[in-house]
């Protein structure tokens, strides 16, 4: 498994608005105080799907203490369609609908997926192009220093 790549580049605050697939909006910022798992997927793509039962796992885990996950799904694709496919994949998680061409405030998405790690600050510090599992972000969580 590939770790995180973490740079000081990344170590800014930024913030995003989206839906999810209720038409509630998640700001980034509404999460300061724990860690934040942004990832991009979409359900097309063969290394998402296999990434998503290590993101549910690492939410259920984490949700009611010091991290959580956002899902931003990167296609045009039907509302019902997508809630059926969240449902069948059992996601707990919020998955907001940012659309094929959504503005990038974390940073490049150079393929998918890509998850981005937020600091309880509010700031972009790492970033993994292809899937990632739960013990990655934990060892990255309790060795980050600020």
């Amino acid at each position: 498994m590939l770790l995180l790549h973490f740079s000081t580049a990344f170590a800014r605050s930024v913030d995003f608005s989206y839906p999810d697939l209720d038409g509630n909006i998640h700001k980034l910022s509404d999460y300061r105080g724990k860690w934040v798992v942004v990832n991009y997927w979409a359900a097309w793509c063969p290394p998402c799907l296999e990434e998503l039962p290590e993101l549910e796992i690492f939410h259920d885990a984490h949700k009611d203490r010091d991290a959580l996950v956002l899902g931003l799904n990167m296609e045009d694709i039907g509302l019902q369609k997508l809630r059926d496919f969240v449902e069948e994949q059992f996601l707990s998680y919020p998955v907001l609908r940012v659309g094929s061409h959504p503005d990038l405030p974390l940073g490049r998405v150079p393929g998918l997926p890509t998850t981005f790690l937020v600091s309880p600050e509010g700031e972009v510090v790492a970033r993994q192009v292809g899937p990632i599992d739960g013990k990655t972000i934990e060892a990255f969580m309790s060795n980050y220093k600020h």
